[in-house]
């Protein structure tokens, strides 16, 4: 195979050979992003297509296929945005993203389906009430107005519903719950001028296609990446190797350091002030002057070795551009801006007696015109799978409450970040549920409203989460949620697991009217 090597050209296609999970051979088709010389033999450098750009690497000849070797199409001349004449060739994907775009700008709606499967249930359901019978399971939610004619005339049913504009409804009322075995509610319709994302998938290069993508990327807000500014440049990792305190990071995208540092194999950072150094030299000396022992800003938590500590991004410029080019490695639906002005960061730190070791971070805009309260999340790998993420989520939520507002995190989330907030959002709404009580031997009523001034939680992520979790039935004329015993028994599992929970006692956190530019 090493022979044939010298045919290898960047965006050729072929089989390429990894391990699995399972530690078991396979070979996907990968691209060839990149091509270099060391001596005595060439390396490639591989983005597997269907996989997540994490999984990128430096390949050797002998894991290629050539057998099955397909090179790219060629393309005289690729016009330009500018109308200026370009050479760069396509490749598959790019023709596959191009149809896509094509198709996502020509519909008229966004989609609503659900992309992710839904859990299996049981026939026989928990309730509190009235035994459920012949209960109709409804594929949509129906608008306020659908909703109230079923509730008055329960002998109307259709099979297939729609979800109006905002003209259309009536001024949204109560949405009644049945409790633990049923809701009744008039449902909310979008937002207007807005497309709603349901974020109903967890693959990170599909879940977009079906959350009614805007055709053109937002202007507003932050960190969102519109991937208009993808290059070869930019598809590939650039960093080897990160020292962070006592951890080793391996990143997983590419993060906009300087050039001199993507050929050093190891790029160190002081953990307290994220300054980034070329040698350990650098970083001992560097260690030496350093006064920080956590980040630089205000302790707003503080709960057994868990803090929180707030961040100005005006205030702290080069802490926060330095926690930027960090998280960047680890994110990709993310794009940097030096201009940290308009930005809050929420570092989360474990305190031991060297000091307080980062461990993940969120920011937010300080003035968010659609109520997100989450521009990017991250959990460092080495912190990964341990309930951290949720403790972030848990806490952006905590100050939403403590501001009176409810949020929403920017999409589009990563793919791990679907899975964290889906969770979370499951755990809160099911956990409210659960604890409600009937009065008069009544089914238990809770309205979406209500389920959204308790948790923060924004009303669509509310109804999106029903309808992850499949809880939504039609009984006599009435929408209603259904808890299977499949969906306790998860539910309880899961939170038996949760041990870390924000405290709200040990939250001091007062909210700044960042409207008024004497704040800034």
């Amino acid at each position: 195979m090493a022979d044939h090597s010298g045919e290898i050209t960047e965006g050729c296609r072929l089989p390429v050979l990894r391990k699995n999970q399972e530690n078991e051979d396979e070979w996907p088709l990968a691209e060839i992003l990149s091509v270099k010389d060391i001596p005595g033999r060439k390396l490639y450098y591989v983005h597997y297509i269907d996989f997540n750009k994490r999984l990128d690497e430096w390949v050797t000849p002998d894991r290629l296929d050539m057998k099955k070797l397909q090179y790219p199409k060629k393309e005289a001349k690729t016009p330009m945005k500018n109308g200026l004449p370009g050479s760069r060739p396509s490749s598959p994907e790019r023709d596959v993203k191009k149809s896509l775009d094509l198709h996502v700008q020509s519909a008229s709606a966004p989609s609503r389906g659900k992309t992710l499967p839904t859990p299996k249930r049981k026939a026989e359901s928990v309730s509190l009430a009235t035994q459920v019978t012949a209960v109709t399971p409804v594929p949509s939610i129906p608008g306020s107005a659908e909703a109230s004619q079923a509730s008055v005339y329960p002998t109307i049913r259709d099979s297939s519903f729609s979800i109006k504009s905002r003209e259309e409804h009536e001024p949204l009322t109560s949405l009644t719950t049945n409790g633990t075995t049923s809701i009744q509610r008039h449902l909310i319709p979008p937002q207007p001028g807005r497309k709603r994302k349901n974020c109903g998938g967890t693959d990170e290069d599909s879940q977009d296609s079906s959350d009614g993508i805007p055709s053109a990327p937002r202007m507003t807000g932050s960190l969102v990446s519109d991937r208009s500014h993808d290059d070869i440049v930019t598809r590939m990792k650039n960093i080897n190797c990160i020292e962070l305190g006592r951890h080793r990071l391996k990143p997983w995208y590419f993060s906009p350091y300087s050039q001199e540092l993507t050929s050093l194999p190891i790029l160190y950072l002081c953990e307290f002030c994220l300054k980034y150094l070329k040698s350990l030299k650098c970083l001992q000396r560097h260690l030496t002057k350093c006064n920080l022992r956590h980040p630089p800003g205000n302790e707003i938590y503080r709960k057994g070795t868990i803090s929180f500590f707030e961040i100005d991004g005006r205030k702290n410029k080069a802490y926060s551009q330095n926690l930027c080019l960090l998280a960047k490695c680890f994110l990709d639906h993310k794009t940097l801006y030096y201009d940290t002005d308009p930005f809050l960061f929420y570092v989360m730190t474990e305190y031991d007696s060297k000091g307080f070791h980062i461990v993940g971070y969120f920011s937010k805009e300080k003035e968010s015109t659609e109520d997100y309260n989450v521009a990017c999340i991250l959990t460092l790998p080495p912190y990964q799978r341990r309930g951290y993420g949720k403790l972030l989520i848990e806490f952006s939520y905590e100050l939403s409450k403590v501001e009176g507002k409810t949020g929403t995190p920017e999409k589009p989330l990563s793919d791990l970040g679907l899975l964290s907030y889906r969770s979370y959002w499951s755990q809160t709404i099911l956990e409210i549920l659960m604890d409600l009580k009937s009065e008069n031997g009544e089914r238990p009523q809770i309205t979406i409203n209500e389920i959204s001034e308790i948790t923060s939680v924004k009303k669509e992520d509310v109804i999106s989460t029903l309808q992850y979790l499949n809880l939504i039935n039609y009984y006599k004329g009435q929408y209603i949620l259904t808890l299977s015993e499949d969906i306790v028994e998860g539910h309880e599992r899961a939170m038996q697991k949760r041990h870390l929970r924000i405290d709200p006692k040990c939250l001091h956190f007062t909210p700044k009217d960042w409207s008024k530019r004497g704040k800034w």
